[in-house]
């Protein structure tokens, strides 16, 4: 019986991530990515892009990607990132994520692609007015992990599925080009506490940028007086904070501020109970928003900032592209070459 065993990936480790210029940051996206990806970069080489061609999967207006672009760099630096330490780019400016996609999108099956929900989802009653992309979107994202030979990729569950593609290409194109261990098969580094951050208006739906409610959600360019009002503002129950977490855990609206409170403040949730329990939200509240404030103010100041000087982020993002592509050059010229590509 011939061993299936995939040959084993020989190269550095590497974590790759990226968010789309879809919308104003959260807070949210901060507990659940944004300080991941500064922590990571001082433990293993870090490469983070703004996904403007997953973007653009649905309409986006022109005039405005762009600015885009720059308030997801800003948010990158505001939260911790250091453009000398993690490679800091825009997707679109590596044309080698579109190149290997078009590979890709040739070793992968029609098969896989049909059981992708996140497609179905998106997508609704009405598919057959979705664009191709987002229907090959996991087929871009399998592209952005493997032409760096990313070895980790930070997840949620809802891209779980797309992870696993990744592997499943990354796997057939080394077997059908007799290049063992040549692209690796990435691992999900999964999220930390904190990351499901609730809707402040319904928690039992995530926080989201795409909720018609500004209420819903603390922005990352909300200043002290917007962080504070909200926080004021989130739906609850009338009842006290309980004992335990067994008790917390069928009163949602409670517990999204108590999951808040400890990954703000870096604690655990038990713990914010032991301090709080048996305190209404009249006293629990005020708390947290001195707390948000402190925590969040500052990086929406420092967002301000940095979008006051557009030319700065620009520098970062072309320094960091030329970076990336450096990286990235390497990799597309070996399959082009495996793939019989004519060189020229």
């Amino acid at each position: 019986m011939t061993d299936q065993t995939p040959a084993p990936f020989a190269g550095p480790e590497r974590v790759l991530s990226g968010v789309q210029p879809t919308g104003d940051l959260h807070l949210g996206n901060y507990l659940g990515a944004l300080v991941k990806f500064a922590r990571l970069q001082h433990e293993i080489e870090t490469l983070i892009f703004v996904a403007d061609l997953h973007a653009i999967t649905e309409w986006q207006d022109p005039s405005k990607l762009k600015n885009q672009v720059r308030e997801i760099a800003a948010a990158y630096l505001a939260t911790g990132l250091d453009p000398n330490v993690a490679t800091i780019f825009a997707q679109s400016a590596v044309p080698e994520h579109a190149e290997l996609a078009w590979v890709f999108n040739c070793v992968a099956r029609l098969g896989w692609l049909d059981r992708m929900t996140q497609f179905k989802d998106k997508a609704g009653k009405h598919k057959e007015r979705s664009s191709v992309g987002l229907y090959t979107y996991p087929v871009l994202q399998a592209a952005d992990i493997l032409i760096y030979k990313a070895t980790k990729v930070p997840v949620g569950e809802d891209q779980r599925q797309h992870l696993e593609l990744t592997r499943d290409i990354a796997q057939k194109f080394n077997n059908d080009f007799d290049a063992p261990g040549f692209f690796p098969l990435p691992e999900a580094l999964t999220q930390g506490p904190g990351a499901r951050v609730m809707s402040l208006r319904d928690g039992s739906a995530k926080m989201s940028k795409s909720d018609p409610s500004d209420q819903s959600r603390i922005n990352l360019t909300d200043d002290a007086d917007a962080i504070a009002a909200k926080v004021r503002k989130a739906r609850t129950d009338p009842e006290p904070l309980p004992e335990t977490l067994e008790e917390l855990a069928s009163r949602p609206e409670a517990k999204n501020l108590v999951t808040i409170y400890a990954a703000l403040a870096g604690r655990t949730e038990a713990e914010v109970l032991t301090e709080f329990a048996g305190q209404g939200f009249g006293a629990f509240k005020p708390r947290l928003a001195d707390l948000a404030v402190s925590v969040m103010g500052p990086i929406g100041a420092e967002m301000r900032r940095l979008l006051a000087d557009p030319a700065q982020i620009d520098c970062i993002l072309a320094d960091g592209a030329a970076r990336a592509r450096a990286l990235a050059a390497p990799t597309l010229a070996e399959v082009k070459r495996r793939v019989g590509f004519w060189a020229g």
